[in-house]
């Protein structure tokens, strides 16, 4: 059976990462793809990681390249490509730049890669991932964004250390857009099975909220830039799932028409990964508090995708 093969559009750090961990864990051979001034630059982090696979025994190919030929036939898109948050900028304040970026890669995409499983990462997010599926047409269910793992990777990190608990004992989800309003459903969180409101003080709990939802923010505010080490284990994670088809329960920005309520929007909900991209989107069950916060999050992300539409291209 011939290897998977996987694109990675953007060789910054996250892109970077996301090559280490495809090489790590060996899910098939790597394309790192950037512009066309970045190309000896994704030709030598490629080098790089096939010399660092070949002490630890990994035996993936990984080319380096600005030529989308080299992406053709790939079985997983991952795309970063745009401008990382800067210090005070808001994820919304890169529509403006990112957008033609997206949509490039969208008509390329296209052309090049029509049976990939599309993963976005590129930020504003819910609008980027919803741009590239109008633009390409590809079907609802190979055109995901990555958010929900990641928000919800951070929640469970400030839980764990909140309450001095394994990390391995808590469920949390967060659903929502990829920003200042996503929705922590606390109602469905536990440890071990244990309500999560049992187990810690509301005032800690609203604070702990309070940080997952200006998780990135904080970040950018101590690196000068985005996060890459964890949003690219997020995407592998939905990455894995598909290639694997492990029908594993997570929580992505996926296409709803319907939904929540929602029709024609990317925002963050629970789905299930399988071979056939996003299998099921699940509906469960919200307190009132949190449907409140989910309308005002989807408020928020229509906001941005109007912006969107209205835009020429």
């Amino acid at each position: 059976m011939a290897r998977k093969k996987i694109a990675l559009i953007g060789a910054g750090n996250i892109g970077g990462e996301l090559a280490n961990l495809c090489v790590a864990k060996e899910l098939g051979d790597v394309v790192l793809f950037d512009i066309p001034a970045k190309e000896s630059f994704a030709k030598g982090k490629a080098l790089d990681l096939e010399q660092s696979s070949a002490m630890n025994g990994g035996d993936v190919r990984v080319t380096g390249t600005s030529k989308w030929e080299d992406c053709a036939g790939s079985d997983v898109m991952i795309i970063t490509a745009g401008i990382p948050r800067k210090p005070g900028q808001s994820r919304d304040d890169l529509v403006g730049v990112n957008l033609p970026i997206i949509r490039d890669v969208a008509d390329n995409a296209k052309k090049h890669c029509p049976n990939a499983f599309v993963i976005v990462i590129s930020n504003p997010l819910d609008a980027m991932v919803y741009e590239l599926k109008r633009r390409t047409g590809f079907a609802a269910e190979k055109v995901v964004g990555m958010a929900g793992v990641l928000d919800s990777a951070r929640f469970t990190l400030f839980l764990a250390r909140e309450l001095g608990a394994s990390i391995k004992d808590i469920r949390a989800m967060v659903l929502g857009g990829h920003g200042d309003d996503m929705v922590p459903v606390l109602s469905n969180c536990t440890i071990s099975g244990v309500p999560l409101p049992q187990m810690i003080a509301k005032d800690k709990l609203s604070a702990i909220v309070d940080r997952t939802r200006k998780g990135g923010g904080e970040i950018v505010g101590l690196m000068g830039t985005s996060a890459y080490y964890a949003p690219a284990a997020a995407a592998i994670a939905m990455a894995e799932a598909y290639l694997g088809d492990q029908k594993r329960l997570l929580p992505c920005a996926a296409y709803l028409t319907g939904e929540y309520g929602y029709k024609d929007l990317y925002m963050g909900v629970p789905v299930v990964i399988g071979a056939g991209g996003v299998e099921k989107i699940l509906e469960i069950p919200l307190n009132d508090e949190e449907k409140g916060m989910l309308a005002k999050s989807a408020a928020s992300v229509q906001s941005v995708v109007d912006v969107v539409k209205k835009a020429a291209g």
